[in-house]
């Protein structure tokens, strides 16, 4: 089975996205910041909605992967199974009694249950008889035994593919780094990615998937902030490098007053020289260009505008921007509904929340062709379509069909 993918905009064949399921419902009150949602979500629309980006996606003729099919699938084999639950297990807030309940627990699922079980969580209430032990009886009867993934809806954060090489991530917000324990397991073990090389891992520095543009073959924009870390960027510059996956790597600083937010929330691709870009910092972002120097270290060069530094490395004139045309107000509150971040299907295709109305108009009016699907609970995660999707397929650009 053909993995590859080399740039933002090649014609979309295969993408990994997860159904959001019971791990939103954990969502409460108490607990929605600290699992970075902005509100509590209505479970059951979110997946219509989710339904209905799927079907726009095959409707176009994208196969469509689901996280929870292809983790059950991978508990098939005991040594991904036993692997998943000793993660798990190394919670140090468990204490022994409690961790070997745990144990047993998890050991009686089958793989189905299992994997609902290690994306949902477990609560404290769920598990009786209750055990014995200091630590399950100071638990607020409200509190999780296993913490729930709600963010795993954001399938483009844990893992990214660069070429025929997939890099699994290392997620720096405490709420998601188990996620990467489920990519990594099933990149590792699931029949349909046998031989495929890892190119990072989890226990490596802070790399997220969502601050990761791959601009064009041998072209990659890496946004650094809180997600992604310096180091993070220069240990994965270090990695495409020596695997010979790349020639150039844009290091974006990302404003402090945005250093939560990732590269693509700001800016995304719809053609092949052409990106959406959020008004107000498209000409105040700026990129360090990363080279491979002669003796195999990254070469680092001057601070420059990044959509100069961009079009260089592209080997094009410039990189057009999708200029939204927004007043200020505008432009805000569509930025914080993911105006910029969108999933390229083909150069010129892209699927786009419906809500941001202006700058759907405006990417029309520049020829792209826009997906518009709605995403009123989606987004309370603060994602959009390109966040909520890893593709694992795409034709090679220099091959595709344009339409």
């Amino acid at each position: 089975m053909a993995h590859f993918v080399d740039s933002e905009v090649g014609r979309l064949g295969t993408v990994m996205l997860h159904r959001p399921g019971p791990e939103l419902a954990r969502l409460t009150p108490r607990n929605n910041d600290s699992l970075l949602f902005d509100g509590i979500p209505w479970v059951g629309r979110a997946q219509e909605e989710h339904d209905a980006f799927a079907a726009a996606l095959t409707e176009r003729g994208v196969e469509v992967l689901y996280l929870g099919q292809l983790l059950a699938d991978t508990l098939a084999v005991a040594q991904a199974r036993d692997e998943l639950i000793a993660g798990v297990l190394r919670d140090r807030r468990l204490g022994d009694s409690l961790r070997a309940r745990v144990a047993g627990y998890l050991a009686d699922q089958d793989d189905t249950r299992l994997a609902g079980v290690l994306m949902s969580g477990l609560a404290h209430e769920e598990m009786k008889p209750g055990p014995g032990g200091l630590v399950y009886r100071m638990m607020d009867p409200l509190d999780f035994v296993i913490d729930p993934l709600p963010n795993l809806l954001f399938t483009r954060d844990s893992s990214v593919w660069v070429r025929d090489q997939v890099a699994v991530t290392s997620l720096a917000m405490p709420a998601r780094s188990r996620e990467t324990t489920l990519t990594q397991a099933i990149y590792r073990y699931h029949p349909r990615f046998a031989g495929t090389a890892l190119l990072f891992s989890p226990d490596l520095e802070h790399v997220e998937g969502g601050d990761v543009l791959l601009l064009a073959p041998g072209v990659l924009a890496v946004g650094v902030g809180e997600r992604t870390t310096p180091a993070g960027a220069e240990r994965l510059a270090r990695r495409v490098f020596a695997a010979g996956l790349a020639h150039t790597i844009l290091a974006v600083p990302i404003a402090q007053e945005r250093a939560t937010m990732h590269l693509d929330t700001v800016c995304t691709m719809v053609d092949v020289d052409a990106v959406v870009m959020y008004p107000n910092i498209a000409n105040s972002l700026q990129a360090w260009t990363v080279t491979v120097s002669p003796d195999g270290e990254p070469d680092v060069t001057a601070l420059r505008p990044f959509l100069t530094a961009a079009a260089e490395a592209m080997g094009i004139d410039r990189l057009r921007i999708i200029d939204t045309g927004l007043d200020p107000v505008t432009a805000e509150r569509e930025q914080w509904d993911d105006g910029n971040n969108t999933l390229a299907i083909a150069p010129r295709v892209c699927v786009a929340y419906e809500r941001n109305v202006e700058t759907n108009a405006q990417l029309e009016r520049a020829g792209i062709e826009v997906i518009a699907i709605s995403g009123s609970e989606l987004g309370s995660g603060r994602g959009g379509p390109r966040c909520m999707s890893c593709p694992i397929e795409r034709t090679p650009l220099k091959s595709t069909d344009t339409r």
